[in-house]
């Protein structure tokens, strides 16, 4: 009887073997492909993290410089407002000259500015306490008479103060042209007024009746103390460019150009009274509210202070805000960012 496997041709076995080993030989070469890119992946994620870990301590150690700067500075400021306490001129060229400190691996630049010297966004209400801010017409004029002066339309300039004052107050009654609860509850991201101070000047664009554009206008000129007294306009720091916030006191009675005049003239140790300011012939016929006179100071109460930290090409910004209306000055606030 013949044999079954004379039929087998004698190869078929060695054909077999060099298949397997074919088949054995990719799935290797495809696991150290895989291999290799879930390598070169976890590299790429150690150096990104290691990256980032030293970005982080670099960030960390801005700040630190940055946060030593400002105490320097509130430090100066108070010996600034110590060494003549009924007085804050311009002497000294304190006001905006950066100061540059030499920190390890980079440098800090710090300037000062009087940080009052602006459009308080919450004098346009008066009260102590949050749940018992009323609207203050004066401050509500104010705002809309430094709008118009940076050339924004009457009816938008009234809708945007009174709005404001409505967005500030404790009420939930709009005044003619304001806007309360209803009227946001109306917008595509529906949300409330906030019924509270301001804290940072950024939070007017969330009021009814700021656009960009006009926010744009009034961003260099305004700020969030936290006060709700009227705006403490030092005549004595305020710079001839500064003229809108000075028309603004009396709307429809002083122009710009005539505010720029004035503190063009200024004497160059500044004024040793608000009488002997209210007295000036360029101010006669003008008749400012007793609320408008006693908000004109020879002094700063806030000082803003701006510092710049480069530490091995990590950049760090730093806004602190300073109260020096008692000693020692002390610091209200700070943030940072390029925005800050």
């Amino acid at each position: 009887m013949p044999d079954p496997l004379s039929s087998v041709p004698p190869y078929t076995a060695s054909r077999g073997t060099k298949n397997e080993r074919g088949a054995a030989l990719l799935t290797v070469l495809l696991l150290v492909a895989v291999m290799a890119v879930v390598a070169a992946t976890a590299l790429e994620r150690v150096a990104l993290a290691t990256r980032m870990t030293g970005n982080g301590g670099a960030v960390d150690q801005g700040r630190a410089y940055a946060d030593a700067a400002t105490e320097m500075a509130r430090l100066r400021i108070a010996d600034l407002t110590e060494s003549n306490p009924a007085r804050i001129t311009l002497a000294g060229g304190w006001m905006g000259t950066p100061q540059s400190l030499p920190v390890p691996g980079g440098i800090a630049t710090a300037r000062v500015t009087d940080a009052g010297n602006c459009f308080n966004l919450n004098s346009v209400v008066s009260g102590e306490s949050e749940t018992s801010l009323k609207v203050r017409p004066i401050g509500v004029g104010q705002f809309q008479g430094l709008l118009q002066a940076l050339g924004v339309d009457a009816r938008q300039a009234q809708a945007a103060a009174a709005s404001l004052a409505d967005w500030i107050d404790t009420d939930s009654a709009p005044q003619p042209g304001g806007a309360e609860d209803e009227t946001y509850a109306r917008m595509e991201r529906p949300y409330r007024a906030a019924n509270r101070m301001m804290v940072d000047a950024s939070e007017l664009r969330a009021v009814s009746g700021i656009s960009p554009a006009i926010y744009a206008l009034a961003r260099p000129w305004i700020c969030a103390l936290p006060v709700t007294t009227l705006s403490p306009i030092n005549i004595n720091t305020l710079l001839p460019d500064q003229a809108p916030l000075f028309a603004m006191l009396m709307p429809g009675q002083l122009s710009v150009g005539q505010a720029r005049q004035l503190l063009a003239q200024r004497p160059a140790d500044g004024y040793g009274s608000t009488v002997q300011f209210w007295a000036l012939p360029s101010l006669a016929g003008l008749s400012p509210m007793t609320e408008v006179q006693e908000q004109v100071k020879l002094t700063t109460g806030f000082f803003g202070v701006d510092v710049s930290v480069d530490v091995g090409g990590t950049q760090v910004v730093e806004r602190a805000l300073i109260d020096a209306r008692q000693s020692p000055a002390t610091l209200v606030r700070r943030s940072w960012g390029a925005g800050a």
